[in-house]
């Protein structure tokens, strides 16, 4: 139990100077389900994205999400009566901010505009090794070697995939991709670091109340330029994605990663391009690419092994 809690262990240290207690088994499956849940909403942010551009523009959509996502963490914080976090966290609640916020959603959204769903959620699944450096870096976790191997295992699966897709090219969009990718992990080290003194949902909470200002400014911006037409699949898309996505799935998934640690939290995360692949088929039409089964038993047999691996 001692080596399965270590990265929870040195991740407390980096963040309190105190040393975590152990960690029960029920306490592991518990984060683990949570960290699903919150993967198995984000793989639903692609899809949902997909439908709000059809009737807002992108910069719309992004700023109306971060507004209609900033007043439901506003309103749960104020009803719980929730102190505000100690002057130390603001700075790590600014980098949350920065990367799942603001930077994740806008550079993605910027994406879509050209790029399919099933393309950008392969690309994306590079994120889990990308979080899992940033930890190691961050935090001064050290994963496995075993860890490292299946991890990268899984990563090169999903680079496999992209470029048999793409025909090799790399796209302006892969481009945001990319760039998405790196800050989206730095939000989630920070955000997974902060969860571990102080409740996961208060972390996102706290960010997304920290963005409104500037999230209320933009949307007031866009919506003068961006010509807005309202359908159900718009009106469904900005809802999950800001209800769904940008709010309760960050809750779940903050909660696990305080509860598994960063690194076993992040492979998780491989199972989602896979996820918005058949979401891309049922709620998109989208063509699953023939290559999608054998990279999906692939990045499951990675997710196995990282799971029973030291993280």
């Amino acid at each position: 139990m001692k080596t399965e809690n270590s990265a929870t262990d040195r991740n407390a240290i980096a963040v309190t100077g105190r040393r975590a207690p152990l960690a029960p088994r029920s306490f592991t499956r518990s984060g683990t389900a949570l960290a699903a849940l919150g993967v198995t909403a984000f793989s639903l942010t692609f899809p949902a994205t997909a439908w709000g551009l059809e009737g807002f523009g992108p910069w719309s959509l992004v700023s109306v999400r971060s507004v209609l996502a900033g007043v439901i963490a506003g309103v749960s914080l104020l009803a719980l009566r929730v102190p505000l976090p100690r002057r130390r966290h603001w700075a790590g609640l600014a980098v949350v901010a920065a990367g799942v916020v603001l930077g994740f959603p806008m550079l993605t959204t910027l994406a879509l505009q050209t790029a399919t769903t099933a393309h950008s959620a392969v690309v994306v699944g590079l994120l889990p090794l990308t979080t899992a450096v940033f930890s190691s870096l961050r935090t001064g976790a050290r994963p496995s070697r075993t860890f490292w191997i299946a991890a990268c295992a899984g990563a090169a699966a999903v680079i496999g995939f992209t470029v048999q897709q793409s025909g090799g090219a790399l796209s302006r969009a892969d481009l945001y991709l990319f760039a998405a990718l790196l800050i989206c992990a730095a939000g989630y080290t920070e955000g997974g670091r902060l969860a571990q003194v102080m409740p996961g949902w208060q972390v996102i909470a706290w960010a997304l109340v920290l963005c409104l200002p500037i999230a209320v400014a933009g949307a007031a911006v866009a919506l003068a330029y961006e010509p807005v037409h309202l359908t159900g699949h718009a009106v469904a898309g900005l809802l999950w994605v800001a209800a769904g996505s940008q709010f309760l799935g960050l809750v779940v998934w903050y909660k696990g990663m305080g509860l598994i640690g960063i690194p076993k939290a992040s492979q998780l995360q491989l199972a989602q391009p896979l996820l918005t692949l058949l979401w891309s088929v049922f709620l998109l039409g989208e063509e699953l690419p023939v290559a999608a089964p054998l990279t999906a038993l692939a990045v499951l047999v990675c997710i196995a092994v990282t799971q029973r691996s030291r993280g």
